[in-house]
């Protein structure tokens, strides 16, 4: 996952935003293929990927190949996020909400230790939060805006009071920002990881591959693998193939669903598919004519057959949406069916707008995914009177500049895959340029307002968004995982940034 960095943004869609898209997949690895030897051995399992994490630093290194292999894994947090989306404990064995939502009580573990030996106390849940408004980097940080304080009441007890009730806050301390840190552990971040987690970073070989051993600090859980071994391949068939001939076994998400028969027709194989948070998204410039006008963004809504591109883009692999939300997050629901693919209506709406006859400019991330919906986009378009120009550009570097940053389009495509990201619709800089008082109020509302409300008012912010055709949400990613049978405890849904390897079991293993 490449991270794209933004303008700040208004403070009503600061809170708790964090803004990242693309798929996990788009940075390629450094090498045609991996070469690092994996053991015989049962406790010992082999995970491939096609992004490779180009130091271990989160903090200040934006992208998803960091927390895909440290989070969970090395660095832990209070609470973390489970595969149906909901927030349990972690470090914290409990937790309690008080001030209206503005102050936090965490019961931490008194169990916790770093890999370097040193207990996790409560200063270091001081620390850990404090150096994210401090010293990281990276976008992210700003949903620590809202913090005030945080407050040692003893070794295990830290309380965090907020500037103002935050009902989105809670769920971000499952993401990266909410890893804890020891203060002596931070000098070399970037090569020399110190968490909490079941896992410590052996070794690394840099276009190859990176060791996990298990911490042995670590006494909460014994993990089935004592060592993991994620090796990274440059494309998708060097990585089939490595699963094929045993070189691997897993396949931590599939880049070549037309590659899957394969693997569903051998035995000695398991394919899971779930959801992610990966929304494909044909962006509309709101900020630009004609697409400000929203007669012509619900026309091209109606114009393209969404059903049609998935099968062409992911061979019918994902699922339809209508909004920027993904099955796993509360406030979902299924609005797939408010624009049924209608050429008819798209050429009324366009006549009624004026445009009968229109040009665009379509500039997408040259990656596989959005080549294929691209195609299928110009088609339907074409038959209602709309051409489009092609443009692909390089991802990340051309993409984040002239569409992300400069917001130089009429047309995009990228996925979007950050957790809630729908929270970007309240921010008018992000490159959607779409500034709806409405949505912003209902942001602030969901965030800041009575507990029960949430869900709610997040409901609401997806209906208007649907509404306005604020952009056409062509299909959320599918989370597809292949692995060897013996391989267990995988999970089916993607909702965090983590590849998780704490529920990993061995065959015939409780």
């Amino acid at each position: 996952m490449a991270r794209c960095r933004r303008r700040p943004p208004r403070r009503s869609a600061r809170k708790g935003v964090a803004l990242t898209c693309a798929a996990a997949f788009a940075v390629s690895a450094c090498t045609a293929g991996s070469t690092a030897m994996v053991s015989d051995d049962p406790s010992t399992l082999a995970v491939g990927f096609t992004a490779e994490p180009q130091n271990f630093d989160f903090t200040t290194t934006d992208g998803a190949a960091i927390p895909q292999a440290l989070l969970y894994n090395v660095y832990e947090t209070l609470v973390k996020v489970d595969e149906h989306g909901d927030i349990k404990g972690l470090l914290a064995e409990s937790w309690t909400v008080g001030d209206g939502g503005r102050v936090y009580d965490f019961h931490l573990r008194d169990d916790a230790q770093f890999s370097n030996g040193e207990p996790f106390t409560a200063s270091d849940v001081k620390f850990s939060i404090e150096r994210v408004q401090q010293d990281w980097t990276i976008s992210l940080k700003s949903a620590m805006d809202v913090v005030d304080r945080v407050e040692v009441v003893d070794d295990h007890h830290a309380r965090v009071v907020l500037n103002e009730p935050s009902n989105s806050w809670l769920r971000t301390m499952t993401t990266r920002i909410g890893a804890m840190f020891d203060p002596s552990g931070v000098a070399d971040l970037a090569g020399d990881p110190v968490g909490t987690g079941p896992y410590d970073v052996e070794s690394r070989r840099r276009g190859d591959s990176v060791v996990l051993t298990r911490n042995p600090e670590y006494t909460r859980l014994e993990p089935a693998y004592s060592t993991v071994v994620l090796k990274y391949y440059a494309d998708a068939t060097a990585l089939n193939n490595a699963l094929l001939s045993g070189g691997i076994d897993v396949i931590s998400g599939v880049t070549a669903p037309d590659s899957l028969p394969q693997f569903e027709a051998d035995n000695r194989f398991r394919v899971l598919q779930g959801t992610t948070n990966g929304e494909v998204v044909l962006a509309y410039n709101n900020r630009r004519a004609p697409l400000d006008d929203v007669r012509v963004r619900k026309a091209l809504t109606y114009a393209i057959d969404r059903k049609a591109l998935l099968n062409a883009a992911w061979a019918g692999r994902g699922e339809l949406i209508g909004s920027m939300v993904a099955p796993t997050d509360p406030w979902f629901e299924d609005l797939s069916g408010r624009y049924p693919h209608d050429p008819e209506r798209a050429r009324r709406l366009l006549r009624e707008a004026g445009h009968e006859s229109l040009r665009l400019n379509l500039r997408i991330a040259n990656l596989p995914y959005a080549v294929s919906s691209a195609q299928v986009v110009a088609s339907d378009l074409a038959k209602v009177g709309v051409h489009v120009d092609i443009e692909p550009l390089d991802f990340p570097a051309v993409w984040l500049q002239q569409v992300f940053t400069d917001a130089d389009y009429d047309l995009s495509i990228v996925q979007h895959v950050e957790p809630q990201d729908i929270t970007t619709f309240g921010d008018p800089d992000f490159y959607w340029g779409y500034d709806s008082p409405r949505v912003q109020r209902l942001l602030d509302e969901a965030d800041s307002g009575p507990a029960q409300r949430y869900v709610g008012a997040m409901r609401e912010v997806a209906r208007t968004l649907s509404d306005d055709a604020a952009a056409n949400w062509l299909f959320l990613f599918p989370n597809i995982v292949v692995a060897k049978t013996e391989v267990q405890g995988l999970q089916r849904n993607q909702v965090s940034e983590s590849f998780d390897l704490t529920q990993l079991r061995r065959q015939g293993q409780r």
